[in-house]
């Protein structure tokens, strides 16, 4: 399928399927890994972390339409968060948006985009407490990100703090929009919101640094680089010089200290886990095979840090298999599961997470 090969009768035949099998539909065109980790969430998580995720999918959507100009993104950002909280009419922003879309833009997502008013209309079913976290979330997402596309991003980022903010606003909310999903279904959990609350930054801010580290040359060839500068500037490396095939170990003595950095924010990503109660083996199991792929992951950059191309440090399906199996016999043992994230980390450097307050008080800035 292609953009225009989105028709009537396709959009009339996912009509047709109920909520669950509709959402599940779009989800395994737009992520694999999602489609695969969401549905071992309990009813009724599973359908509301379905729903959220598909929001921020449209989201990022705007974000990675090449052929939008910058103003256009925004003010479609602007529109969506108003359709996300019930004040504008979603089919006139699916219509004007379908309109913007290039041939560039995947074709699930032009399928997704086409059909953005049965997603609102589910959003809109939710309780309000769970509606309010899925609101939130979207309108933090979209206002940040469309703050750092207005910036030249092809020299990195200036400063780690930068990093940290642009790590919160794709990854660090979504933590927190979960977090509070999760309090909303356990009274035990929502005992611990305070504890669990900056920890889901913190794990949000794991899993999208090892994705930034494993799409350095990807985002560099679509003029982006989201590195931070005063971290490889200290080993007297300069990001406007990276180039692919590079063989400068200056810029593999910064690129460790992020994955230094990236081990301790999936080390607290556990600490998070574990504050789940044990029985909870659905919501315990969808946290630990992200965090149990990005370790993967940051052990393969470790050990190949002169990679040029993303597929040189992308993890297998039988390490995928693995985790999820290894997951589902341990997932109930807390003193097994941290023997096994030390395992897998071994030869990593040493956890250096930021320190949680930092992490923590961005999120607050964000939210007054």
């Amino acid at each position: 399928m292609n953009g225009s090969s989105v028709t009537e009768t396709s959009i009339r035949d996912l009509d047709a399927l109920t909520s669950e099998a509709f959402q599940a539909h779009l989800l395994d065109g737009v992520s694999r890994t999602f489609a695969l980790t969401i549905p071992q969430l309990p009813e009724p998580v599973h359908q509301v972390v379905a729903n959220g995720y598909l929001l921020c999918r449209i989201v990022d959507t705007i974000e990675d339409e090449a052929a939008l100009a910058r103003d256009k993104k925004r003010l479609f950002c602007e529109r969506f968060i108003a359709v996300v909280q019930g004040t504008e009419d979603p089919y006139a922003f699916a219509r004007d948006f379908s309109a913007n879309l290039s041939d560039r833009t995947p074709p699930a997502e032009h399928e997704l985009i086409h059909v953005v008013p049965r997603v609102i209309e589910i959003t809109h079913s939710f309780s309000r407490e769970d509606r309010a976290a899925l609101q939130e979330c979207v309108a933090t997402m979209a206002s940040g990100m469309a703050d750092f596309q207005d910036r030249d991003l092809s020299g990195g980022l200036e400063t780690l703090g930068e990093m940290n903010q642009y790590c919160y606003y794709v990854a660090g909310v979504v933590g927190e929009m979960l977090t509070r999903v999760f309090c909303n279904y356990s009274q035990y959990i929502a005992q611990r919101r305070e504890e669990m609350m900056p920890l889901s930054v913190s794990f949000g801010q794991g899993l999208q640094m090892t994705n930034i580290l494993k799409d350095i040359w990807t985002d560099l060839q679509r003029g982006a680089c989201w590195l931070p500068r005063d971290i490889f500037e200290k080993h007297c490396f300069h990001l406007d010089k990276l180039q692919p095939d590079h063989h400068d170990p200056r810029f593999v003595a910064g690129l460790r200290d992020l994955i230094a950095i990236a081990h301790g924010h999936l080390e607290n990503a556990l600490r998070y886990t574990l504050l789940i109660p044990y029985y909870e083996t659905g919501l315990r199991d969808f946290c630990l095979w992200a965090l149990g792929m990005a370790v993967l992951s940051l052990r393969k950059i470790n050990a190949n840090p002169y990679f040029s191309q993303a597929g040189e440090v992308k993890i297998s399906r039988r390490s995928v298999k693995t985790t999820v199996i290894t997951s589902r016999l341990c997932h109930s043992n807390d003193d097994l599961l941290w023997w096994l994230f030390r395992l897998a980390g071994k030869g990593l450097p040493a956890p250096a997470p930021e320190p949680l307050l930092d992490l923590r008080n961005i999120s607050l800035q964000t939210t007054i």
